[in-house]
């Protein structure tokens, strides 16, 4: 029989939560069951996953809750196994006192098993709330715990490939887009901040069709490479936002997005989050997989501007439309399903005769969902830099242990987690900026529209100033 010194004794908790301040739920809510972490294979490999974690640069106090995860675990383990052995003596117990009833032996004996199932009792409802106090701990270190990285993934960008190259690449500061984009008529910047502040604007005439002309091509392409259209909300859950690894502030403090407390709602800033919402506690079959959706949607950014750079025009702002591609996989498919994913952004990137680079994302510049991240940037004279357009990552069963979206292997009649991928089709105000800064000639005082958009700008070849 088990006593009482070795049970844990109970003690108040004090859990930290690192990027947000959470209340840390284990039970079911009420849109999302609890989330399934992989707790032993996490224990099991618990080195690697710290590796990473260091690799991302997290801050030190995330680093050493990760590290005592296993401690953590182990002790969930124990007391688990602690609670099994309790239980069967309680159910021993439960009999022998049934059979001294049935031969009315009601006397010492029946008394002393009486205070054994009593003290059973006791300890059964101790070690209950130790595994709760450590579960607790366990949910409280995974709000911040990473996937692991790829094997590829290095500590420095890597370069992959140039799309459209130049000779060379030199800053041309009289390019600079707001400028031009003001002075052509098509963006305000001065009513967009007087009527809603700074980083807000106004695209109009010719820039407001060509944001149309932009999400139209880059619909009719996706289509054309088997997605599947979607109009998703741009108002989540805090909770499916959360599943998804985006949090209302991330480990600087720094808000990101823009929240309604009071409803519990959060304002999206990627059709990512409601796209993957699309299969919350969804079993796909494995022979429908991969299943690939694009969905259109204004996104919001409540950091924009707020690092100190970037905060004039439109390359960092607060609200702006985004075509994204999302994608379920079987877990054989996910690395495939990148590169393809890769591959469909350099096709647009080229055939917006944008010059460009794509890169393998270092260590530190992923998010905690992915395990893997191309970037594509493009080249903007204006700027005198490179600038992203757009981001494409595996995140593996990150999200969908959160959602619980998984799949059935029909041959072994069993389910698994599906691998999630997302991937930016385009960003307007981003690929405006750089069609600007690229395409404007100021001999001719013109933009050229890049061919592929024109049948959508009412054939036109050029935007030109209005008078």
């Amino acid at each position: 029989m088990l006593r009482r010194g070795n049970i844990l004794s109970l003690r108040s908790l004090n859990v930290r939560h690192y990027s947000a301040k959470v209340n840390i739920k284990i039970e079911n809510s009420t849109t999302l069951k609890k989330p399934v972490y992989n707790f032993k294979g996490i224990s099991e490999n618990l080195d690697h996953y710290l590796l990473s974690a260091k690799r991302r640069e997290l801050p030190q106090d995330v680093l050493k809750e990760i590290q005592n995860t296993g401690e953590y675990y182990a002790k969930v383990k124990d007391l688990t196994a602690s609670l099994t052995k309790i239980r069967a003596e309680k159910n021993i117990s439960q009999v022998t006192l049934k059979e001294l009833r049935q031969k009315k032996e009601i006397g010492a004996k029946y008394e002393e098993q009486l205070k054994i199932q009593g003290m059973l009792k006791k300890l059964e409802k101790e070690i209950n709330e130790n595994i709760k106090a450590e579960e607790l701990k366990l949910y409280g270190v995974m709000e911040s715990f990473p996937n692991a990285l790829h094997e590829s993934v290095k500590d420095e960008q890597e370069l992959v490939k140039y799309l459209n190259p130049k000779d060379q690449y030199e800053p041309i500061p009289e390019l600079e887009h707001s400028k031009i984009a003001q002075d052509f008529g098509i963006v305000d910047l001065k009513a967009g901040s007087t009527v809603s502040g700074s980083s807000w604007y106004y695209l109009i005439g010719d820039g407001a069709l060509l944001e149309q002309a932009l999400v139209q091509y880059a619909l009719k392409l996706a289509r054309k490479h088997g997605y599947k259209m979607v109009t998703p909300p741009s108002i989540v859950k805090v909770e499916v936002s959360d599943a998804c690894g985006f949090k209302p502030r991330d480990q600087n403090g720094e808000v990101q997005t823009y929240e309604l407390k009071q409803d519990g709602l959060v304002l999206t800033g990627t059709a990512e989050i409601p796209l993957a919402g699309l299969a919350i506690n969804k079993t796909f079959n494995e022979q429908d997989l991969p299943e690939r959706v694009v969905g259109v949607s204004r996104s919001y950014r409540a950091e924009a501007g707020a690092r100190g750079r970037d905060t004039k025009g439109l390359y960092r702002v607060h609200e702006f439309t985004k075509v994204e591609l999302f994608v379920w996989a079987a877990e054989n498919q996910s690395e495939g399903e990148l590169e393809k994913l890769r591959e469909f952004q350099e096709e647009l990137i080229t055939s917006l005769g944008l010059s460009a680079r794509v890169l393998n994302m270092p260590a530190n510049d992923l998010g905690a969902p992915a395990i893997k991240k191309y970037d594509i940037e493009a080249w903007m004279p204006g700027r005198g830099n490179w600038g992203e357009l757009t981001s494409t990552s595996n995140c593996t069963d990150f999200q969908s242990r959160r959602t619980h979206t998984k799949y059935k292997n029909k041959e072994l009649q069993k389910s698994f987690f599906v691998h999630t991928l997302n991937g930016t089709a385009l960003a307007v105000p981003r690929v405006i900026v750089a069609l600007i800064e690229n395409f404007y000639d100021p001999s001719s005082n013109r933009i050229a529209i890049p061919k592929v958009l024109q049948s959508y700008m009412d054939d036109k070849e050029f935007i030109e100033k209005v008078n």
